[in-house]
């Protein structure tokens, strides 16, 4: 893992949190308990929540199809969130790229392998797939392959090598994998297992500037800032609900640069108007918080619980493990931290933790076959979360070592 800055903000955020905290009513309403799981969605502020009740109640209407002022609004609203996906990502040529809304980040992964990606290649390409991150960022090139076999055309598979040490990409070994039939490659940008972010500006330098990439980002769009710019990637795929949006809302955002431009094959359909209509409201919810704030916030949870796992004995915490003190010269982990117990399995251990009021994730994490082959139980953090629940939580952890 990359060298990242000491992050030590509780003191500085605190105030700035409580205030954001505050506006999540399932949050404050259960206070009880405590959300961990925000890697798999994530909970929703007040503003998201009125903006979908004003949008089904004032302009409801279907978007592109209509002349009258609600079709109109809604057409209006759809563009405006296309708009604020582009200037979100620091997009250099927003009037060159595309924004294609979908259902989540598993639904654009494979509109791009699907409609786009089977039809750039031709017989001899090669592909590289990261084969230990999510499924959804496997399958779908494997189903693109597979569909160009059935026309007698052949493209080879070639597996995204990682460090062993950090579960980070291995850079060195991708530059001794590429060769000129390298067409594509597919990259995660914060791994969902490790929280770590994958240094996909790395793998531009090591591919050259001709072969395309695209980025799931389901866990870091709406975690932290997200620059197409730095990371020169050519399609950005992710899911409306994990960043703070209703479920069923996403998009795919395309470069168009690189190959044919992007774009769905096939009749759309009515869009999920409402789901955009979160997603705007989320983003411009994220813009007010200030991502930099967020990010500094989950990370700093993250360190301060690894900091704490590591003095206990049973626990082992999944992942690069240079990382696991808060004051680690070596990149901290984005509000995601995944972690077993020696002698508790991990269904028993979720359990556990829920009778004393936290919400975790257990099981294998949905993770590809080059990944952990136990299952594990994961804590996945946002800025509702609170420096208490993690302290909260080391105590029952501790009580269990």
């Amino acid at each position: 893992m990359e060298g990242g800055r000491s992050r030590g903000g509780a003191g500085e955020l605190a105030g700035w949190h409580r205030a954001l905290r505050a506006e999540f009513p399932i949050v404050t309403a259960h206070a009880e308990l405590a959300y961990l799981d925000s890697a798999a969605t994530t909970q929703k502020p007040q503003a998201v929540l009125d903006a979908v009740q004003e949008y089904l109640t004032t302009f409801n209407a279907n978007a592109g199809r209509g002349t009258y002022p609600w079709a109109n609004r809604t057409t209006a609203l759809l563009d405006e969130t296309r708009a604020r996906v582009k200037e979100l990502f620091d997009d250099p040529l927003p009037e060159v790229s595309g924004v294609h809304f979908t259902s989540g980040t598993t639904e654009g992964l494979r509109l791009v392998a699907l409609d786009w990606l089977a039809h750039q290649l031709v017989d001899g390409d090669e592909i590289i797939v990261p084969f230990a991150d999510h499924q959804a960022n496997i399958t779908p090139w494997l189903e693109a392959a597979e569909s160009l076999v059935r026309q007698g055309i052949h493209v080879t598979v070639r597996e995204m090598p990682y460090q062993a040490s950090s579960g980070d990409y291995d850079t060195e070994a991708l530059a001794q994998l590429v060769s000129p039939r390298t067409r594509f490659v597919a990259a995660t940008h914060v791994h969902h297992v490790y929280g770590g972010d994958m240094n996909v500006d790395r793998i531009r330098r090591v591919v050259g500037p001709e072969v395309a990439i695209c980025l799931d980002a389901a866990q870091s769009v709406g975690h932290l800032p997200v620059s197409v710019r730095s990371l020169d990637v050519d399609f950005v795929a992710f899911s409306g609900h994990k960043a703070l949006a209703l479920p069923g809302s996403g998009a795919v955002w395309a470069r168009n640069a690189r190959g044919a431009p992007f774009a769905p094959r096939g009749w759309s359909g009515t869009p999920n108007t409402v789901g955009v209509a979160s997603l705007n409201a989320a983003l411009k919810w994220l813009e007010r918080a200030d991502l930099r704030r967020v990010e500094e916030w989950t990370v700093h949870l993250a360190a301060r619980l690894t900091d704490g796992l590591r003095t206990l004995a049973p626990f082992e915490v999944v992942g690069c493990q240079l990382s696991l003190a808060a004051g680690s010269p070596v990149q901290q982990r984005h509000g995601i931290v995944t972690f077993r117990h020696r002698d508790i399995g991990s269904v028993d251990l979720g359990f556990i933790l829920f009778s004393h009021g936290f919400m975790v994730r257990t099981d294998g994490l949905c993770q590809g076959k080059g990944g952990e082959k136990l299952s594990s139980v994961r804590v996945s953090l946002h800025v509702y979360n609170s420096q208490e629940e993690v302290d909260r939580l080391l105590g029952v952890l501790a009580s269990l070592a």
